[in-house]
This record gives structure tokens, sequence and C-alpha cells, in this order.
């Protein structure tokens, strides 16, 4: 299920980096909430297992993936402003 959450992020991510111009932060958005859905399932994961060894690892790699969700979302946004730019000159 895990690889499966990481493919459908990444296939979005993807897409939606494809795209550039005006809506840079409405992507971002829609990534940053990808990943933090893809986050959530894995703190219910961690939440329904029993081995609290396990339980940690899921919780750390929700946080991971939140962390990533944020940073793909200022990505998306400095580059599309970056592009701008370029674009002026």
């Amino acid at each position: 299920m895990n690889k499966m959450s990481f493919a459908i992020v990444g296939a979005a991510a993807l897409a939606l980096a494809a795209c550039g111009g005006q809506g840079d932060d409405t992507l971002g958005e829609q990534v940053q909430e990808n990943y933090e859905n893809a986050a959530e399932n894995l703190d219910a994961a961690a939440d329904n297992t029993a081995n609290p060894a396990e339980a940690a690892a899921l919780e750390n790699q929700a946080d991971a993936l939140q962390e990533e969700g944020e940073k793909k979302e200022e990505a998306i946004d400095a580059a599309d402003v970056n592009a701008a730019a370029v674009n002026a000159m």
C-alpha cells in the first residue's frame, strides 16, 4: 500500500510540476495536500498496528512525507516565480 501511495503522489507531483505560470499557489497546495493525505494514511496504519516499532517507523515516514510535501509546494511556487522573472527579461 505504501508503494501505491508513493506512486500516486509521485505521478501527481510530476503532472503538476509540468504546469507553469499562473496558479502556482493552487498547484503547490494540491501537491502538498497529496503528500499530507498519504501521511495521514500512514498515521492511520500506525494507529492500527500492535507493533510499537512498526508504528514508530510509520509515524516517521508520515512526518517525512509531510515535510517533503511542504518542500515540493515551496519549490513549485519558487519555480513559477523564477520562470516569470526570466520571461520578463
